[in-house]
C-alpha cells in the first residue's frame, strides 16, 4: 500500500471513528432530554417494552450486560415509576421485572437509542463481518492499551462489571482505568 493510500485509509479510519462517536452522543443526549433518562437505562426499557416481563438474567443477556449492571438500571428506574420487579413465590432467587404505565408510556414515546441500533445490526451481520469487525476493535483497543479496563456503557457513567477484570493501573492516556 503507498504511503498515501495508507494515509487515506487512516483518515478514512479515523473518520468513522467520529461519526460512530457522534451519533452515539446524540442518541444518547436525546433520549435524556426527552425522557431524563440515561442511554442504558432507556435501552434497558426498549427491551422490556417488546417482551417484558423478563427475569433480570434474560434482560441482562439481552443487552449483553452482566447481571449486577443490570440490577443498577434497574434500581434507578424503578426510583423513578418506570418499573416494577417482582419476586418469584416459587423460587425467591428469580426476580422479574416489567414496565409500569408510566415506563410504557415513558418508552414509546423516545426513540431507539445507539446501543439498540448497533445491537441489532450486529446481530444481522455475517459471521464473517462480524469477525472482522471484532478483531479490528481489538486491534484499536491495543494500540490505546485499554485491554483490562472494564467497559463502560456508551456515554453513561454506569460499568459493565462483568465485561473484564477491574485494571487500577494507568491506560496510554494517562488516566486511571
Amino acid at each position: 500500500m503507498s504511503p498515501a493510500r495508507r494515509d487515506r485509509e487512516i483518515a478514512d479510519v479515523l473518520d468513522n471513528l467520529r461519526r460512530v462517536f457522534k451519533v452515539v452522543h446524540r442518541y444518547s443526549k436525546h433520549a435524556e432530554k426527552i425522557g431524563g433518562l440515561t442511554g442504558p437505562q432507556v435501552w434497558a426499557m426498549k427491551v422490556l417494552a417488546e417482551s417484558a416481563p423478563l427475569r433480570v438474567t434474560d434482560l441482562a443477556r439481552r443487552m449483553y450486560l452482566h447481571p449486577s449492571t443490570v440490577v443498577g438500571i434497574l434500581d434507578r428506574l424503578e426510583q423513578r415509576g418506570q418499573v416494577t420487579r417482582k419476586r418469584s413465590e416459587k423460587d425467591h432467587r428469580v426476580v422479574t421485572v416489567a414496565l409500569t404505565g408510566k415506563g410504557r408510556e415513558t418508552a414509546s414515546k423516545i426513540p431507539e437509542i445507539a446501543q439498540g441500533l448497533l445491537l441489532k445490526g450486529l446481530r444481522e451481520m455475517s459471521a464473517g463481518d462480524m469477525e472482522t469487525v471484532s478483531e479490528g476493535l481489538r486491534m484499536l483497543v491495543g494500540i490505546l492499551g485499554v485491554e483490562g479496563m472494564p467497559p463502560p456503557l456508551l456515554l453513561s457513567p454506569e460499568v459493565n462489571e462483568g465485561g473484564g477484570e477491574i485494571n487500577d493501573s494507568e491506560d496510554r492516556t494517562g488516566e486511571q482505568a
